[in-house]
């Protein structure tokens, strides 16, 4: 029979402590180390510490906000997909309105794709949301100008769209913002596993 760690608690321990070893978190305030350390175990490159990028208020801007309720709005069911419901402080909703009737008509209409198109739905409820961006660039993009539109800012956005157009440009645009709270990953990478891990980090202190 082929040896190998087998116990669940054991290898997020092992994973957890090898990470620290091999990746320079010293850069990140306290709060924030433990959400890039999940970062990093979702995509399995240390290095990513060299592109993570945050401000100082989110990871308490964040908590607070799902500890009132306050739900996660994600662009892709991926991203939906990756939370871990037991972790969330006030079995807060996570909702994706990808599937919503009518959503391929409305992408038409604003000249922009689904996901973009999906954060019509989002609007009563952006104040008190964490955001969950982890696929689409054009979300991220669409909800900046939004915001800039007169929309409600969130009380925390998690932006790490992945990919080869518009990914980079979005993050960006995202890091540049002096009138929000986020955490986004610079350059090509990202994605909803990245994602989703830094939402479950921010909704529990447990590791």
């Amino acid at each position: 029979m082929t040896e190998y760690v087998r116990d669940g608690a054991e290898i997020y321990r092992q994973s957890f402590a090898m990470i620290r070893a091999e990746s320079d978190l010293t850069g990140f305030p306290a709060d924030l180390e433990p959400v890039v350390v999940r970062m990093i175990h979702a995509s399995g490159q240390t290095d990513l510490t060299d592109d993570v990028v945050a401000t100082p208020g989110v990871v308490t801007a964040a908590r607070a906000a799902l500890a009132a309720g306050g739900p996660i709005l994600c662009d892709t069911n991926m991203v939906a997909s990756g939370i871990t419901r037991l972790r969330l402080p006030a079995d807060n909703a996570v909702r994706c309105h990808l599937k919503e009737p009518g959503i391929a008509d409305l992408a038409e209409r604003i000249g922009n794709t689904r996901t973009a198109a999906a954060l019509q739905y989002w609007r009563d409820d952006l104040d008190r949301a964490v955001v969950a961006i982890g696929n689409a660039p054009t979300a991220l993009f669409a909800l900046l100008d939004l915001i800039d539109q007169g929309w409600p800012r969130p009380a925390a956005i998690v932006g790490a769209p992945v990919g080869f157009v518009g990914a980079a440009e979005s993050c960006a645009a995202l890091a540049e913002r002096t009138d929000l709270e986020f955490i986004t990953v610079t350059g090509r990478r990202g994605g909803s596993a990245i994602t989703a891990a830094a939402v479950n980090a921010l909704a529990s202190t447990a590791e």
